[in-house]
């Protein structure tokens, strides 16, 4: 079920299925989320949860347990239950059932808020622990956004600017997932990086851990327009296009986990960036994305 939003002529819409925000329209209609095109990609604002990226074999101990969890978990591909909503704002919810359980044996509640504002939107995540056992897990998002945005634009006429002048190489991901000490130069002393399909072409995925940005921008660099995605709580921030497609879109991705890492343990509470909470705890992380 996809669920219409209204704010001062900016429209949005939130599909059920995956509690995502597929579409944002600004006063003059114009479209900034990824349309999901299989051609290039088919996702457009998948929530990342239990697990940001994949597993080693698709498979990590949860306990004594041996599990089997897809690339970015199951909540992306989970239907939702609208819990409450306005004109403006929906708030849904995702509960462990049959389904999750033999992916990921913790009971939970997984609770999403997509609120329009004057300027864009705001995504907000709780999660808790509704169980008895320690519950670890890492939450990300995947947002997509149509790059370039104006007929007549190519992708190269943009570029990510960052809040401050950053000194930090992107980690390279592999088949195996990440080691920090496989690195490559990227941000030296910048605050701008122009974008090129050439990054994700070779790269797949740019992985930045350790800005002190704490928002980015996607903006051209003839007219300005764009977007600002403001991130606060996320230690890693992730870019990425399709690569060898030359995509029109690109993702910009806060996380709260990471691939596989070189040395890390065998259960999932040994992710990098996992949290593990008490029973009856929660954690909340959201984003802010507002249109320049």
């Amino acid at each position: 079920m996809v669920l219409e939003l209204k704010r001062g002529g900016r429209t949005a819409q939130v599909d059920t299925h995956g509690g995502e925000l597929v579409s944002y329209r600004d006063e003059a209609g114009l479209e900034y989320i990824w349309n999901g095109d299989p051609a290039y990609w088919p996702g457009r604002n998948p929530l990342l949860f239990p697990i940001v990226g994949g597993l080693r074999g698709d498979k990590i101990l949860a306990g004594d347990k041996e599990v089997t969890l897809a690339r970015h978990g199951f909540a992306r591909r989970s239907e939702f239950a609208v819990k409450a909503r306005g004109e403006d704002w929906a708030e849904l919810e995702l509960v462990e059932n049959e389904t999750t359980l033999a992916l990921y044996p913790f009971p939970f509640r997984l609770t999403v808020r997509q609120q329009l504002t004057d300027s864009g939107f705001t995504t907000g995540v709780t999660v808790t622990n509704t169980g008895t056992e320690p519950m670890p897990s890492c939450l990300g998002a995947h947002t997509g956004f149509r790059c370039p945005l104006e007929a007549g634009e190519q992708f190269t006429d943009y570029e990510v600017r960052f809040e401050q002048k950053e000194t930090c190489p992107t980690l390279v991901p592999d088949a195996n997932g990440v080691d920090r000490a496989r690195t490559r130069p990227c941000l030296e002393d910048s605050d701008a990086l122009p974008l090129t399909y050439a990054y994700f072409d070779e790269m797949d995925t740019l992985i930045f851990q350790g800005l002190r940005s704490r928002w980015v921008e996607l903006r051209s660099k003839q007219t300005g327009k764009g977007v600002r995605m403001t991130f606060p709580g996320f230690p890693v921030l992730a870019l990425w296009s399709t690569p060898g497609k030359a995509a029109p879109y690109l993702c910009i991705e806060p996380w709260h986990g990471l691939p596989p890492v070189e040395g890390e343990g065998p259960q999932l509470a040994d992710k990098s960036f996992a949290i593990t909470l008490a029973p009856g705890e929660s954690y909340t992380l959201g984003y802010q994305v507002d249109t320049l």
